[in-house]
């Protein structure tokens, strides 16, 4: 007896299984000019390809070019249309006519960077915030505010994407990105190495302010950010230190979250201004 496929069954095409979706690409194309040249710079990069438009001008390609002259072996940058770069990158990215193909960056180890930590060193740690857009405006705050590090969690949260380097614009290349298999743990780790985990709280009667000022000028901090709406989860509160705030209006209501991350990383330097 023949028997029918039923209806309601999926045929499997490359791409659509799990296995995809857990293990993305080794490489990845990068876009726009800030991202690219910040990529260049970075030793831990890996750069296969470079591609820039014929429409962007020599002065584009030559100072690609001084950038990969430091690079043992360098890729040499490929003349390309502004659709050809379309077509690999996407129509709708605003990648300035220029692009590279590159290696995901290496895993950092948490361990080895609370070890690294010196007296005032401030962490930055996400639990669930999942637009890309968010935590490329928040790695920008932490390069900018001289934060060690990033770290949120595997799951729930962007991966190494172009629209998250685009976001970041060069930050991805400076501050260490760690990706946590259990959030907790990580927060567990950084209290056992001496940072005292601080959670953005808007609910929270002690301001950021506060707290920092009654703190040893020397102690390292994690600043513990959770997803807009939701905010920090109540396992995540149980394991931080203290809850902040922000004092704002009461009728403004929140601060979006990088807002809110680029204030509270700015209020943390003032405590101890890095160098440089």
């Amino acid at each position: 007896m023949t028997t029918r496929p039923r209806g309601n069954r999926r045929r499997s095409r490359p791409g659509n299984g799990p296995r995809d979706r857990r293990t993305p690409s080794p490489t990845l194309w990068l876009y726009g000019r800030h991202t690219v040249r910040a990529a260049l710079q970075n030793p831990e990069r890996r750069i296969h390809r470079v591609l820039v438009a014929q429409e962007a001008g020599h002065s584009l390609a030559e100072s690609l070019a001084r950038l990969l002259r430091r690079r043992v072996p360098a890729p040499v940058p490929e003349s390309r249309t502004r659709q050809d770069i379309d077509r690999l990158v996407g129509a709708d990215a605003t990648h300035q006519g220029v692009a590279i193909e590159v290696d995901r960056l290496p895993e950092p180890n948490l361990e080895r960077l609370c070890q690294a930590a010196g007296p005032g060193t401030v962490a930055v740690c996400l639990d669930r915030v999942t637009d890309p857009q968010n935590v490329g405006a928040i790695l920008r705050s932490a390069a900018a505010f001289g934060a060690a590090f990033l770290a949120m969690p595997e799951r729930h949260a962007p991966g190494e994407t172009a629209s998250l380097a685009k976001a970041a614009s060069g930050a991805l290349e400076i501050v260490p990105v760690v990706r946590a298999r259990r959030f907790a743990h990580t927060l567990g780790i950084l209290r056992a190495s001496g940072f005292a985990c601080l959670g953005l709280e808007p609910a929270s009667p002690d301001s950021l302010a506060a707290v920092v000022a009654r703190m040893d000028a020397g102690t390292p901090v994690a600043l513990v950010l959770g997803a807009e709406g939701s905010g920090l989860r109540p396992g995540t509160q149980a394991n931080c230190d203290s809850l902040v705030s922000i004092p704002i209006r009461g009728d403004q209501g929140s601060l979006n979250v990088s807002a809110a991350s680029a204030v509270a990383l700015y209020e943390l330097r003032r405590r101890s201004p890095p160098s440089g």
